[in-house]
Parts: structure tokens; sequence; C-alpha cells
């Protein structure tokens, strides 16, 4: 069989949980080594009163994609029509505003990308064998140039753990926020295999994508003083957990293909976000932080098929869904006006 039908997953996620306590166990020991940064009296801004900080960030994902998949609106009716999934393993780039008090604080976070071409391969699947419809028929990988692609997001969070009488060192804080990601891909020179043909390759660009996540979100999250450890005396560890509601739209533009080609998904959903990070304050005004997120999105909804040199304009919801899931490991040095 030729490798283009190996199945599997998304290029072999790893378990989140290992992950945390992988990230974990690296910045402990990360930050108890010996050295001048750590003699310095502790002095960390946090909940010291009003303050605006300013941090940049870089971060990679890895394990990463936005995929969707949609079934046969003509007889028979599979739910599992057509699937294509791409590759989010990529650097990014940006920086964090946030205006802190002593109740609340509001903060503002941008990314880009930096790499032009995505760490990964797109795979584009079909079942269209109507005498075994379990059997994939036709498959391409193509490389996945990643062009201006963008996260923002705009959060708030207050502060809750006094009125609940926890330590003093737990501060707990129910935030919501909002999330808004656009991802652009040019799919390029890959090959493409159907059931009992030899490959065939495609070279250029093959298809253009751009997939559109909004995400209204609500959770909690906990900042732990590792002060009375006193060796970690000058740590922070952060945990968030959060819930948001997602409306997906992308467009997707077969260059190949006869006509003008285009397809679109409008889809709605939900999405789960965990992250954990140690903070650690090198002076007075300066911290850093290391930090790991997770996002799963589930998304379901309609798929619109446009040619209209061909005279085509139809939408349909049979097996239509996006989703996407996106690990990253994040670096950010942080600086705050007083």
């Amino acid at each position: 069989m030729n490798r283009l039908y190996k199945p599997g997953k998304q290029d072999n996620r790893p378990d989140r949980f290992l992950l945390f306590f992988l990230t974990f166990s690296f910045l402990i020991f990360w930050v108890t080594v010996p050295g001048p940064a750590w003699a310095l009296e502790k002095s960390s801004p946090v909940a010291q009163g009003d303050f605006l900080s300013l941090g940049v960030i870089a971060q990679y994902t890895f394990s990463s994609h936005t995929s969707y998949e949609f079934g046969n609106p003509l007889p028979p009716y599979q739910s599992r029509l057509s699937r294509l999934e791409f590759p989010l393993d990529a650097w990014w780039a940006g920086a964090e505003l946030k205006a802190r008090f002593p109740r609340f604080s509001i903060g503002f976070k941008a990314l880009t990308n930096v790499s032009q071409e995505a760490l990964g391969r797109m795979r584009d699947s079909d079942w269209d064998n109507e005498a075994n419809l379990s059997q994939k028929s036709i498959y391409s990988e193509s490389n996945c140039r990643l062009d201006p692609s963008y996260f923002l997001e705009v959060e708030g969070d207050l502060k809750v753990s006094d009125w609940l009488s926890l330590p003093s060192d737990l501060d707990l804080r129910p935030v919501i926020g909002y999330r808004w990601q656009k991802f652009n891909f040019v799919t390029h020179d890959g090959s493409q295999l159907a059931l009992g043909e030899e490959p065939v390759p495609l070279p250029g660009n093959t298809l253009k994508f751009e997939q559109t996540y909004k995400q209204i979100f609500l959770g909690v999250r906990g900042n732990l003083d590792l002060g009375k450890w006193g060796w970690l005396g000058r740590l922070t560890t952060l945990l968030q957990i959060d819930w948001a509601y997602v409306e997906g739209s992308n467009q997707d533009q077969h260059l190949l293909r006869t006509g003008n080609r285009f397809t679109y998904e409008d889809t709605t959903g939900q999405a789960w976000h965990e992250s954990i990070a140690l903070k650690a304050y090198l002076a007075k005004q300066v911290a850093l932080t290391l930090k790991a997120d997770f996002i799963q999105i589930a998304t379901t909804g309609t798929h619109r098929l446009v040619n209209a040199p061909l005279g085509i304009d139809f939408k349909f919801s049979n097996g239509v869904k996006v989703w996407s899931d996106q690990n990253s490991i994040s670096l950010m040095l942080e600086y705050a006006f007083y």
C-alpha cells in the first residue's frame, strides 16, 4: 500500500496532561538553578496597586491543525465525503498590553505568524467509492504556505479569592473575553493518489484557504504565589481553564478545478482552552513567563459550493464539521509601568 494511505490522526499529538507535567517540571528546574538573578530581594508587582504592563511574546504551535469535513448531499448520502487538514505548526510573535488594578485587570494580546511555511503538510482525503464508502479513494498531500495570519484576544478578570476567604497567596478570578483567529493558507507542490492509479504530481499553487474563528469565552484563572516556599520565592504559577461559544467561517478556492470553484463553511460550536504557566520576577518591574496553551475547537454547520462559470451554487449540512487543535509553548518578557 502506498505511504499516502497510511491511516492515523494529525501527526502524533502528545497527551495534554503529560505536556502539563513536563512544562511544569522544566520550569521548576529552570528557575531554581542558582544565579545572581535569584539573589535579588523579591519585589513582585502582584496586586501592588494600579499599573500597566507590556509584554513581548514568542510562541511556537506544535501538533496543531485546523480542518474541515463534509458529507455527500446526493445519494448514497455518506456522512464523510471529503476532509481537508491544514497544519498550524509555526512560529508566532506579538505583544500583550495589560492594565492591572487591585480588584480586576483588563488585557489585550495580538500575535501574527513569523513562519512563512507551515511545519507540516496539508492532507486532502475523499471517500467517493460507492462500492466501499469506508475506503479512502483519493488522497493528496501538499506543502502549505502560511500567509499573514492573526490571533487577537481581549479579556478581563475579577478578583474573588478574598470574598471566598481563600489563602492570601491564592488569587482566584473568573475571566471573560473574546478571541479572534484568522488563518490563511496556500497549498503548493504536492502529489495526489487515486485508488488503483499511480501518484500524480501537483506542481505550483493548488488551493487557497482561509479560516476564521470567533470565540466568546468564560472561565476561571488562579495565580498561586510560591513565596512561602522560600526557594521558589520569586515565582508565581498560573492556571486557567475556559469554555467558549464559537462561530467559524471559511473559504476554500480550488485553483486547479474547472471554472472558478469556491466552497464556504459557516459553523457554530464550542471550544475548551487550558493553560499552565510559571512567572519569574527578575526584578521589581521585569518578569519572564513560560506558558503552555491548549485549545480544542469543534463546530458544525453548513457547506456551500459555488462555481459561477458552471452555474453551480447550492448549500447543505450533511456531515459538515470544522475543528481545530492548537497546542503552543510561549515565552513572554514583561515590563510593568507604575
